[in-house]
C-alpha cells in the first residue's frame, strides 16, 4: 500500500471511530479520495506535495466528465476534509484546498402551484366554509379562517410569518389596502381583492359575535404566541389540498407566495412592483422568479415575430 493510500486509510478510520460517519458516507468518501489520489498519481504527485492547483485541476476534469454538481461538491469536501485531517496530523503544513471555492449549485426553480390548482384549493375552501354552518360553531370559523387565509394569501404574496400574525389593527383604514410589517420592521402596502375582502368579512363577522373572547391578534389561538401558528395553517393547508384532489405535498403556504409572484409576473407585472408586494429588499431575490419572464418573452416571440416558425 502506498503512502497516500495509507493517508487515506488513516482518515476514513477516524471518520467512523472519532466521528461515527456511516459506513455509506465513508464508502462515498473512499471512492471520491481514491479518484483524486489517482488524478494526482497521474501527474506523478502523491497526496501530500499536492498543490492549489492540483485540486483546481482535479475539480475541472470532473466538470469536464459532466459529473454533477453535487457529487463534484461532495468530492471537494472530502478532499477538503482529508488535507484538514493532515495538517491536524503534522504530515503536510498547508492546506491546499484552502480558498478553493466548490461548483455552485444552480439555483433551484421555486415550486409553485398552476392558476387552475389555485382555483381548485379556493373552490374548496369556499366550499368547507360553505356547508360547515350548520355544524359545530368552532368549526364553522376555522373554515372560514382558512377560506380567509388562503384568499389572502394568494391575494397579497405575504409571508406565512406575517399573515398569521396579522394584528386586529391591520383592518384600521380601508379595507382595499393592508399596511404589513415584514422583515427587519419594515412596512409596506398590500392590496386585497374583492374576493379576499369578502372572505375576510365573513371571518371577522363570524369571530365578533357574543361570547368571543377578543384578541389583539387577527387570526388568534391558544398557541403560546397568542395567534395561529404557521405549523397549524400548514397542516390544515395540506389537507385542503387533499380535499381539493391536489398533492398535499406540493401545497405549503410559501408554495402560495411563489404562485402569487410567478402568476402576476406570466400577466404581465413588472418585475419591481412584484419585489415591492414580496417585501423583498434586494431585487436580487425577486430574481428568482425571471424564469417566468424569460417563458413569457420566448411565448410571445414565437407567437407574434413574423418569422417565428409555426407549427
Amino acid at each position: 500500500m502506498g503512502a497516500s493510500q495509507q493517508h487515506i486509510e488513516a482518515f476514513l478510520e477516524m471518520l467512523g471511530v472519532e466521528r461515527g460517519a456511516a459506513s455509506n458516507t465513508i464508502e462515498a468518501y473512499r471512492r471520491d479520495l481514491e479518484k483524486f489520489s489517482a488524478h494526482l498519481a497521474s501527474r506523478n504527485t502523491e497526496l501530500t506535495d499536492a498543490s492549489e492547483r492540483d485540486v483546481a485541476g482535479w475539480l475541472e476534469v470532473r466538470s469536464a466528465e459532466g459529473i454533477s454538481t453535487a457529487t463534484r461538491a461532495r468530492g471537494l469536501s472530502a478532499v477538503r476534509q482529508l488535507y484538514r485531517f493532515l495538517v491536524a496530523e503534522g504530515l503536510i503544513a498547508a492546506d491546499p484546498t484552502h480558498g478553493q471555492a466548490g461548483p455552485r449549485k444552480a439555483r433551484a426553480l421555486p415550486k409553485t402551484l398552476s392558476v387552475a390548482e389555485v382555483d381548485r384549493l379556493i373552490t374548496a375552501a369556499a366550499a368547507r366554509a360553505a356547508t360547515s354552518g350548520g355544524g359545530e360553531p368552532i368549526e364553522h370559523i376555522r373554515a372560514l379562517r382558512l377560506y380567509c387565509l388562503v384568499e389572502m394569501l394568494y391575494a397579497t404574496g405575504m409571508r406565512v410569518s406575517e399573515l398569521v400574525s396579522l394584528p386586529r389593527t391591520v383592518l384600521a383604514g380601508d379595507a382595499r389596502i393592508l399596511t404589513i410589517k415584514g422583515k427587519g420592521g419594515r412596512e409596506r402596502l398590500v392590496p386585497l381583492n374583492a374576493s379576499a375582502q369578502a372572505a375576510l368579512h365573513r371571518y371577522i363577522a363570524a369571530i365578533s359575535g357574543e361570547g368571543h373572547v377578543s384578541s389583539r391578534w387577527l387570526f388568534p389561538s391558544k398557541s403560546a404566541q397568542g395567534h395561529l401558528t404557521r405549523q397549524r395553517f400548514g397542516q390544515d393547508l395540506k389537507a385542503l389540498a387533499e380535499e381539493a384532489g391536489l398533492d398535499g405535498e406540493r401545497v405549503s403556504p410559501h408554495v402560495l407566495r411563489h404562485a402569487f409572484a410567478s402568476h402576476l409576473l406570466d400577466r404581465g407585472a413588472d418585475l419591481r412592483a412584484v419585489q415591492m408586494l414580496l417585501g423583498h429588499a434586494d431585487i436580487s431575490t425577486t430574481e428568482i422568479y425571471t424564469h417566468v419572464l424569460e417563458e413569457r418573452l420566448r411565448k410571445l416571440v414565437h407567437d407574434h415575430h413574423p418569422l417565428a416558425k409555426k407549427d
